[in-house]
């Protein structure tokens, strides 16, 4: 069995493997013609990630793989009270620990607390592989203590949980990652899965485009519950990315960012392009 340090070698691995690959192909296949360069957005966003991961590692040690093990010694669980192990569990522990972040998501657009924490993530200006794991130490918290109660009720194999924290990383990532896919296999992959294209949508300053797409690994939760947006209004290249002029200029800033969630609303989000296409849409 894996000692806990083992667990985080694997999964840091993985995340550093997955990411450089990203990192490569936005640069040699971008999807989008960046307004802002790396440069100015980076430091802020590896600044967020590398906070989030202290205060992790020090507020809960023990991680989703940790709390795992504790539930399967202690008998804790659905799935020990069932007496159910193995494969069957394991595939269980992964589809509702995805649909527990999914379920997550939705909540934090739809409750105003919640809303005003998450948009720090949404104030980025552009999608790329850092905006992945721009979160705000609030939400990083609040999310590990979701998941780990959700793992602790499963009582799932420890093994399947480290797969979903793999996959989950690695997937947020990728959808992420600006990068082009070509458009017959991004909508096959996007049957199962959440492209980069299809991901994108979310990050809009359209609300309606906001409020949709929230999967992180698989797509089916989205078209299951009418959340699935399959093209941006304004087309990818046209899509304007983050949460409008209150918020978004001043989030490549590390204390703004930070802040966001203690700021006046400053929610401007429209529901629909104005000017030209809304006239037209009268017509």
């Amino acid at each position: 069995m894996f000692e806990q340090l083992d667990i985080n070698q694997v999964r840091m691995a993985c995340f550093a493997g997955i990411f450089l690959l990203m990192a490569l192909l936005e640069a040699g296949l971008p999807r989008r013609q960046m307004k802002s360069s790396r440069l100015k957005r980076w430091p802020t966003n590896w600044g967020i990630i590398f906070l989030d991961a202290l205060l992790v590692r020090l507020i809960f040690p023990i991680g989703g793989v940790g709390l795992a093990l504790l539930a399967q010694e202690q008998g804790w669980g659905l799935f020990s009270l069932l007496g159910w192990g193995g494969l069957v569990a394991g595939v269980l522990t992964f589809l509702v620990l995805d649909f527990a972040v999914w379920g997550q998501h939705v909540v934090s657009h739809k409750v105003p607390i919640f809303w005003r924490i998450h948009r720090m993530h949404h104030a980025d200006s552009e999608v790329d592989a850092t905006t992945a794991l721009r979160f705000h130490p609030i939400e990083i918290l609040l999310s590990f203590v979701w998941k780990g109660l959700v793992i602790v009720a499963l009582g799932g194999p420890w093994e399947a949980v480290l797969i979903f924290e793999i996959v989950l990383n690695a997937s947020a990532v990728f959808s992420h990652a600006n990068f082009r896919i070509p458009a017959g296999l991004d909508n096959i992959l996007r049957f199962v899965i959440v492209t980069p294209d299809m991901h994108r949508i979310h990050h809009s300053v359209l609300r309606r485009e906001t409020d949709s797409n929230y999967g992180f690994y698989l797509s089916i939760w989205d078209r299951l519950f009418g959340t699935y947006v399959e093209e941006p209004e304004n087309g990818h290249d046209g899509m304007e990315i983050g949460l409008g002029p209150a918020l978004t200029p001043r989030a490549h800033s590390f204390p703004f960012s930070l802040a966001i969630p203690f700021l006046a609303n400053g929610d401007t989000r429209p529901e629909r392009k104005s000017g030209l296409k809304e006239k037209v849409d009268r017509q």
